[in-house]
């Protein structure tokens, strides 16, 4: 059981409670502050006639509209139901979760004058793995992820769809099976759901947590590819990153250093004085997107912790501000780099691969024993050439672009979601090049006498396992989807 507080929640942390199913409760502290930033909003309302928006006035545009009190209920349920306009495929339910725990840290934090009662249902959701039907377009990353939070918030309400033990079932019925009663929203409630960053930054947070992975996996596979393809062991010389000393530089030659040590083919005399920069410059291409990342991970955490509705409460300060920390620009920018950096990762795995089965170096064309009658793999390079540039077009930054909303009152926004859901397909295809390009590296090494290094020599052993050395043509399809489940599924991060 993990317990939300006002304590900072880190990515490592979060990773842990979704990847060990860990249930969620709400600490005291959490809850006095939500409760007492309640307590302050209605006390405020009741002894004041001031005009406080989205509390008591019309939402966007109509934020001039003053709202009479006894209907403040009517306006938070109507804001649900009319913001819930999702359209397209549904977000897969392990998004929805990072979603739904990012949302209850936010209002745990005691500024969205949240009731308890509405808070704790989110957490009951959760650990029940009662996840709301989303859809992947209908934000435009201010103010907030309105559509896809509203579908989120449906449920509390009795309205909407909900997956539950491996089913589409209408909230209502999961509530009459589990004895919830249907929640009213109270003033500012409504609000407090659907404003927030919380859908753009769980692709963030599943995107960085994915790419911690994957920048491994890129070492490591380059490292093989290398051993395979007879390259020199000069450009991971220490003393070269010394004197351009950027950490993910020096991190990655380390790493392939680390990788190849004891290796016998990587200590054998080379015929060649340079190899191809798909090879000599793993350091500098990996390490840049090493260090895209880093950035990506501060700016991820840093919103995992944030509120970021509006308007915001200061009990102590006796305040209300409206203010734009629902603007999700910050992360829509992070979203954007971080496509960008995976894809080079992408990218130059291609062109590795390309290299592995041109013919050189004393490895047979498309490594197979008997080019010509078979073509071996000659089309995976044209599937990792169709995957790579359709990164190349998935790349085209979403942050740079905006579109006016809401009559005018919503003139800039940050395409975060847009920039989230592209990063979710970059991701895939890094994935499915790294792949690719074990497949090739595997079998490249077949052909070798010399043995590679302890580490390279257990993965090549164990990738045997699922994909046999490739001694004729057979459906390459199923060895490539083969390889990605290896590729999903090995412990990478526990071998270097």
């Amino acid at each position: 059981m993990h317990q939300i507080s006002n304590e900072l929640l880190s990515l490592k942390t979060l990773d842990e409670i979704l990847s060990n199913q860990q249930k969620i409760t709400l600490s005291d502290h959490s809850k006095n502050a939500v409760v007492e930033c309640y307590n302050y909003l209605h006390q405020k309302i009741d002894n004041s006639d001031q005009s406080f928006y989205g509390i008591n006035t019309g939402f966007g545009s109509l934020c001039n509209i003053k709202i009479n009190k006894e209907e403040l209920q009517t306006l938070q349920s109507n804001l649900v139901k009319s913001h819930a306009c999702g359209s397209g495929a549904q977000v897969p339910p392990s998004l929805v979760k990072i979603i739904l725990l990012l949302k209850i840290k936010s209002l745990s934090l005691g500024h969205s004058a949240i009731s308890l009662p509405i808070l704790q249902r989110l957490v009951d959701m959760f650990n029940h793995d009662i996840l709301p039907l989303i859809f992947e377009m209908g934000s435009l990353g201010a103010s907030g992820d309105l559509a896809p939070l509203a579908h989120l918030s449906l449920p509390l309400i009795g309205e909407g769809e909900v997956f539950y033990q491996g089913q589409v079932c209408k909230s209502s019925e999961v509530l009459d099976q589990l004895g919830w009663p249907v929640l009213k929203l109270q003033a500012k409630e409504g609000l407090a759901l659907l404003n927030g960053t919380q859908f753009s930054t769980a692709y963030g947070v599943w995107a960085t947590i994915k790419a911690k992975k994957l920048s491994k996996w890129a070492d490591l596979i380059a490292a093989m590819s290398m051993d395979a393809f007879a390259c020199v062991s000069s450009p991971f010389d220490e003393r070269l990153h010394q004197i351009r000393p950027h950490a993910g530089q020096i991190r990655t030659a380390h790493n392939i250093r680390q990788l190849l040590q004891g290796s016998a083919l990587s200590a054998l005399p080379k015929h060649t004085v340079q190899d191809p920069y798909a090879f000599r410059c793993v350091p500098q291409v990996h390490g840049a997107s090493k260090d895209a990342l880093s950035y990506v991970l501060q700016v991820i955490e840093t919103e995992i912790n944030s509120v970021t509705d509006n308007p915001n409460i200061f009990k102590d300060s006796d305040a209300i501000l409206s203010g734009g920390n629902f603007h999700a620009q910050p992360v829509a920018l992070a979203l954007d780099f971080l496509a960008i950096a995976l894809a080079e990762l992408g990218s130059i795995s291609e062109r590795r691969l390309y290299q592995l089965i041109s013919g050189q170096r004393d490895l047979p064309p498309f490594l197979t024993p008997m080019s010509g009658l078979h073509s071996g793999l000659m089309i995976t390079q044209y599937t990792a050439a169709s995957i790579a540039s359709q990164n190349k077009q998935l790349c085209t930054p979403a942050s740079v672009d905006s579109i006016v909303s809401c009559n005018g009152q919503e003139d800039h926004v940050s395409m975060a979601a847009n920039a989230g859901t592209k990063l979710y397909k970059v991701v895939e295809n890094v994935e499915r090049l790294l792949s690719i390009e074990l497949l090739a590296a595997a079998q490249a090494l077949s052909f070798r006498t010399e043995k590679s290094s302890n580490i390279i020599e257990k993965v090549v052993q164990d990738f045997r396992q699922v994909v046999p050395v490739m001694k004729s043509d057979r459906i390459f399809g199923e060895d490539m989807s083969k390889a990605l489940g290896f590729v999903q599924q090995y412990k990478v991060h526990e071998l270097f």
